[in-house]
C-alpha cells in the first residue's frame, strides 16, 4: 500500500472546496492535506484529511486549560470511585447472605470474585470499542453506567445466590470500563510529560473506591441488612450516571477529528474530506480486529517475559489487596472484638497509605520524569524503577508487620501500621510498573493493559476463595494470620528481584523484543516518525504485513512533545 501526503495539493482542494461559503471552520486550511493511495485491488484514492488547527486548537483536550483538565480529571475520579466501591461495599454482607441463602463461606463470597473477574473480561471488548473514531469514550461509559446501575435493582432483590453470582458477574463486567477506560481518558488530555502526575493523582480515586467499600457496607449491614448496600450503589452510580450524561465531554483525538470531519463533509458538500479515523476504519477488518481484542493482549503477556513478570507482580500486589477484607474480620473482629463498623473504619489505613505513598511518589517523578521531558530530555522506561524498588520493600515489610502483630497481646494499631505500610509500596509499585509498560510498549498499550486486567482480576479474584481456609489452617492460635500472611509475604520478598532485575537490564530485555517500537531513550528522528505518523493513517501496517507504508512527505513535524502515544 502506497500512501502519499500532498501538502500544497490539500491546500489548493481545500481553498476550491470552501469557495462560497464563510464558515470559518470549513475555509481553514492550515491542518488539511491531501492523501493517495493504493488498495489491496490496486485502485488508486484521493482523500482530503482533517488535522488539528495547529499545536494550540482549542478543541484539542491536550490545550484545555488548566482548571478545565481539573475538572475533567475528577470527573474521571468519581467515576472510578462510585464504580469501583461496588466490588467490596458486599463483603460485610457476606455473613447475612450466608444465612439468607444458606450457603458456605466461600460461596458467599463468589459474588464478589465473578464481579472482579467480570472487570477483567470486560476491557477485552470495551477497550477496542472505545478506541474506535465513530465510537469515542463517552458513548461506552454512558451506556455501560447505565446498564450497572440498572443491575443493581435485580441484585438488590436477588432470591437465591446463583441469580446474585450472575448479576455481580455481568455489574463486573459493565463497570470495567471506569478503571479500564479512564486512564486513557486521562491520557487524552495531558501531554506526555504530564502523564505520570495525572495517571497517579487519578490513580488514587481507583484505591478509594474498594477502601471506602467496606466502610460503608459495614454501616448499612449493621443499621439496614445487605441489600440496602446495593441500593446505595444504585443511588450512587445513578448520581454519577447523571454527572456523565450532562457534563462528560469527548476526549478520543480520533473520534473528535472523526467528527470534525463528517461536519466539514457536509458543509463542503465533498465526501473526500474525511480524517485518519475514516481511513483506520476503511483498513479494518473483522479478523483483524479479533486478533487485536482476543488474541494480541495473551500473546504479548506471554510472549514478553518483562510483561509476563510485571504482570504476575501486580497482581499478587492486587491479590494481597484483595485479601485484605478476609483478613481484617479476623483480625479486628475475632481477636480484638470491633464492631463491623469499626472494623470497616480499619480499612481507611489502606487509603492513609496511598495518600503517604503519593505524597513521595509525585514530587519523586515530577522531578526525575515530568522535568527533563519538558526541556526535551527524553528518559527510558527505566527512570521509574527506583522509585519501585523503593516500593517493593515497604510491601513485605508491611505484610510482615500486619502478619505477627495480629494478636489480641498487641495494640490493634499495629497490624494497622503494617496495612498502611504495604498500601504505600502497593500505589508506588502500581504506579511505577504501570508507567514502565506504557512507555516501553507505546505501540500496544491497550493489548499491554487488557492483558494485565485480566491476569491480576483472575488472581484478585481467586485468592478470597481459599483465604479462609490459608488462615484458618497455617495461623496458631495466638497469631491466627501469621504464617497464612507470611506466605505471601515471602513471595513479595521474592518480586523485589522483579523491579531490581528490569533496572539493570531493562534496556537489554526491550531490545530483544519483538513489539518495542523505539527506544524512548533517544529522542525520535524523521526516520523513526514517519512510520508512526503512517502506521496511525494505515491500520493494517499493525498488524506486521508486507503492506508497507512510505509516507513521502508530510505536512507538519512531531516533535517529542506532541508524539501521542
Amino acid at each position: 500500500m502506497i500512501v502519499k501526503c500532498l501538502t500544497t495539493e490539500a491546500e489548493k482542494k481545500a481553498t476550491e472546496d470552501g469557495e462560497g461559503t464563510n464558515d470559518e471552520e470549513t475555509n481553514s486550511v492550515e491542518r488539511v492535506r491531501t492523501v493517495e493511495y493504493r488498495d489491496e485491488e490496486g485502485a488508486e484514492h484521493e482523500h482530503i484529511v482533517v488535522d488539528w488547527e495547529g499545536p494550540d486548537d482549542k478543541e484539542n483536550p491536550k490545550n484545555w486549560p488548566l482548571p478545565t483538565k481539573v475538572l475533567f480529571i475528577t470527573m474521571v475520579g468519581l467515576l472510578t470511585t462510585s464504580i469501583y466501591i461496588g466490588s467490596s461495599i458486599y463483603v460485610p454482607g457476606v455473613q447475612q447472605i450466608m444465612e439468607d441463602f444458606n450457603v458456605s463461606l466461600t460461596v458467599g463470597y463468589l459474588p464478589m470474585s465473578l464481579f472482579v473477574i467480570g472487570y477483567g473480561i470486560g476491557p477485552m471488548v470495551f477497550s477496542p470499542l472505545s478506541e474506535h473514531p465513530a465510537i469515542g469514550r463517552v458513548y461506552i461509559y454512558v451506556i455501560t453506567l447505565a446498564i450497572f446501575v440498572i443491575l443493581q435493582v435485580p441484585t438488590a432483590l436477588s432470591k437465591n445466590i446463583g441469580s446474585l453470582i450472575v448479576l455481580r458477574f455481568l455489574a463486573g463486567i459493565f463497570a470495567s470500563p471506569a478503571l479500564a477506560t479512564g486512564g486513557a481518558s486521562v491520557g487524552d488530555v495531558l501531554t506526555l510529560s504530564w502523564m505520570p502526575v495525572g495517571l497517579a493523582s487519578w490513580g488514587i480515586s481507583a484505591v478509594c473506591g474498594p477502601v471506602l467499600g467496606p466502610l460503608i457496607g459495614g454501616a448499612i449491614s449493621v443499621g439496614l441488612n445487605w441489600r440496602w448496600t446495593f441500593w446505595f450503589l444504585l443511588i450512587l452510580s445513578g448520581f454519577t450516571f447523571t454527572v456523565l450524561f450532562f457534563f462528560f465531554p469527548e476526549t478520543s483525538q480520533a473520534t473528535l477529528l472523526y467528527r470534525k470531519a463528517q461536519r466539514l463533509r457536509k458543509r463542503a458538500d465533498n465526501n473526500k474530506i474525511l480524517s485518519e479515523g475514516h481511513l483506520k476504519i476503511e483498513q479494518m477488518h473483522i479478523n483483524e480486529v479479533t486478533v487485536d481484542t482476543l488474541w494480541r493482549p495473551i500473546e504479548i503477556m506471554f510472549g514478553e517475559p518483562v510483561v509476563f513478570f510485571i504482570n504476575l507482580y501486580i497482581a499478587l500486589m492486587y491479590a494481597i489487596m484483595y485479601l485484605w477484607f478476609e483478613a481484617f474480620p479476623i483480625v479486628f473482629v475475632e481477636t480484638h472484638g470491633f464492631t463491623m463498623v469499626e472494623t470497616g473504619v480499619g480499612y481507611v489505613s489502606i487509603m492513609v497509605g496511598v495518600f503517604l505513598g503519593s505524597a513521595g511518589y509525585l514530587p519523586a517523578i515530577y522531578k526525575a520524569f515530568t522535568v527533563p521531558m519538558e526541556r526535551g530530555e527524553w528518559q527510558q522506561p527505566e527512570i521509574f524503577l527506583p522509585t519501585s524498588i523503593v516500593g517493593a520493600v515497604c510491601q513485605p515489610i508491611g505484610v510482615f508487620i500486619f502478619a505477627w502483630s495480629a494478636t489480641a497481646s498487641a495494640h490493634w494499631i499495629a497490624p494497622l501500621i503494617g496495612a498502611t505500610l504495604f498500601a504505600v509500596g502497593a500505589f508506588v509499585g502500581f504506579q511505577t510498573l504501570f508507567n514502565y509498560l506504557a512507555f516501553s510498549f507505546p505501540r500496544y498499550q491497550a493489548s499491554v493493559f487488557a492483558g494485565n486486567g485480566l491476569f491480576r482480576a483472575g488472581l484478585a479474584a481467586a485468592f478470597p476463595l481459599f483465604a479462609n481456609a490459608l488462615y484458618r489452617n497455617l495461623g496458631p492460635k495466638n497469631f491466627p494470620i501469621g504464617w497464612g500472611c507470611s506466605i505471601l509475604g515471602f513471595f513479595n520478598l521474592a518480586m523485589i528481584a522483579i523491579p531490581v532485575l528490569l533496572y539493570t537490564n531493562g534496556v537489554k530485555l526491550r531490545a530483544r523484543s519483538k513489539v518495542v517500537l523505539w527506544s524512548w531513550g533517544h529522542t525520535p528522528t524523521p526516520d523513526t516518525l514517519a512510520p508512526v505518523r503512517g502506521l496511525r493513517v494505515c491500520h493494517k501496517s499493525l498488524r506486521g504485513e508486507e503492506n508497507n507504508i512510505h509516507l513521502l512527505h508530510q505536512t507538519h513535524s512531531e516533535t517529542p512533545t506532541s508524539l501521542s502515544v
